[in-house]
């Protein structure tokens, strides 16, 4: 664990970091993320002791990184920075054994790692080991910078800003491939990026930065969902849920009060309770625990004659139904493969605690179109 306590840093009068603190959990990938002039790269060179605190502390796992070896603490730790920060007079395989050899492993054991790593970023050790850094592009290099930051096997790897100058397309790859290498491999990773889109698409965790203080701290979800002032809403962007559906969940958007009646209840009396609540489904629910029995629709109960009959004799099984954490789009396939115009939601106690409607959907997908209006 990575700990900031209240870290102040300040050149002269002007204040960069003011009383930071917080926590990076053991194996996560945290981004920070903020504007120029925020303090972001200054907070993560601070871990490898690249910039010193003028007061606080950093701990890692519970001791204060101010006592530990200096050349120890930074050989420990993976670093990749922008175009990955390769020695251009090295080759490749070079540049991937130094810190190893440096640390005097042992050779067959630092040239099967090297080949290892190499496998790891996707490159081929027969074709990129002995080329140097300027015959490579931005992708391949970068692909590099990360392998060398993995080659002492640290338990931290510090990435400030690797992807930003790379391409598109390149960029999105590198992000697929370090989201399914942290899945892997586990390791602490502090990354520093200036894009929301990639901090919501890598992160554990996002801690937004402004002028050197820190205003959010949270998961992707709980920051797009619910930004904790008007700044971070800006700095997010109202439609930026829209960019990642699975963190729209049917709980966010489902009815919280659906129709219902106890199966006890008349064929007469559920037209009526379907007349004045404007629905044409209704769903059958045990009284005291809320637990779905079944459900009737209003094309179904024209049918029958006999409209004294309790609906419970009649109701038909609820076929399709979503969890509160179901996300938006395995809500949105199911309608389109079902052909279901409603579906309850349910808890792990298949108690009844919400529904969701045509209705309710295209209210929800409307709200990505909608401009807030400008007081």
């Amino acid at each position: 664990m990575i700990q900031f306590k209240n870290i102040t840093k300040k050149y002269k009068e002007a204040v960069i970091l003011s009383n930071l603190s917080f926590s990076i959990d053991k194996g996560s990938l945290v981004a920070i993320i903020g504007s120029s002039g925020s303090g972001k790269t200054t907070t993560l060179k601070m871990i490898n002791r690249l910039i010193k605190p003028t007061s606080g502390q950093i701990l890692i796992d519970g001791e204060d990184i101010a006592g530990m070896d200096l050349i120890s603490l930074r050989r420990n730790m993976g670093y990749v920075i922008q175009q990955g920060g390769l020695f251009p007079h090295m080759t490749i395989e070079e540049n991937i054994e130094l810190i190893p050899g440096l640390e005097k492993h042992e050779c067959d054991q630092i040239k099967q790692r090297t080949i290892e790593l190499m496998a790891m970023v996707g490159l081929d050790p027969k074709v990129y080991l002995e080329r140097y850094p300027q015959e490579l592009s931005g992708g391949q290099q970068q692909r590099i910078g990360i392998a060398r930051a993995f080659a002492n096997d640290p338990k931290i790897i510090l990435m400030d800003e690797p992807f930003s100058a790379l391409d598109p397309i390149t960029r999105t790859s590198l992000q697929d491939e370090l989201v399914a290498l942290q899945d892997k491999m586990k390791k602490t990773i502090v990354f520093v990026t200036h894009d929301m889109s990639e901090a919501i698409k890598i992160a554990d965790k996002i801690c937004i930065l402004y002028k050197g203080e820190l205003i959010q701290y949270d998961t992707a979800e709980e920051i797009l969902k619910r930004p904790v002032n008007d700044f971070v809403a800006s700095f997010v962007g109202k439609h930026r849920i829209w960019e990642s559906p699975e963190y729209i969940k049917a709980a966010d958007i489902m009815l919280d009060e659906p129709v219902s009646v106890s199966p006890g209840t008349s064929l007469l009396r559920c037209v009526e309770k379907m007349r004045s609540a404007h629905v044409d489904t209704l769903m059958i629910i045990e009284l005291h625990t809320k637990k779905l029995l079944g459900m009737i629709r209003a094309a179904s109960i024209r049918r029958i004659s006999d409209k004294n009959q309790l609906v419970g004799n009649v109701m038909v099984p609820v076929q399709f139904y979503v969890g509160p954490q179901n996300n938006i789009v395995d809500v949105l396939t199911l309608i389109n493969e079902r052909q279901v115009s409603s579906i309850p939601v349910l808890d792990d106690e298949h108690r009844l605690v919400g529904m969701i409607t045509k209705s309710s959907l295209v209210t929800t997908l409307s709200e990505q179109y909608v401009e807030t209006e400008v007081d």
